[in-house]
């Protein structure tokens, strides 16, 4: 029996020290704000045109990537980015006046 559990805890501390990254949990993308975009904020290339579109959610706004290579560009200034989302969710509205 106590050769079973040091095993398992051998297991286990051998599975969180493995070096797997794991992403650190976001708040699913039904709550958040959508993406007012079809394109992406960091390149400006049209969603999808590099493969499969990559979602994450920041300060309750969604955001979508063309590629996973854009999230650290726009992770070096979050509030920045988010904030040019707002800028262009609102504009269209404006031009509709």
């Amino acid at each position: 029996m106590r050769l079973t559990r040091q095993i398992l805890l051998f297991a286990l501390f051998a599975l969180l020290t493995s070096g797997i990254a794991v992403d650190p949990p976001t708040p699913a993308v039904e709550t958040a704000k959508a993406y007012p975009l079809t394109t992406c904020i960091v390149t400006g290339e049209k969603l999808g045109s590099m493969g499969p579109e990559v979602p994450k959610v920041y300060v309750g706004q969604e955001v979508k990537f063309c590629c996973k290579g854009c999230i650290k560009k726009f992770e070096k200034d979050i509030a920045g980015n988010v904030k040019k989302i707002t800028a262009a969710a609102v504009q269209p509205a404006a031009k509709d006046k």
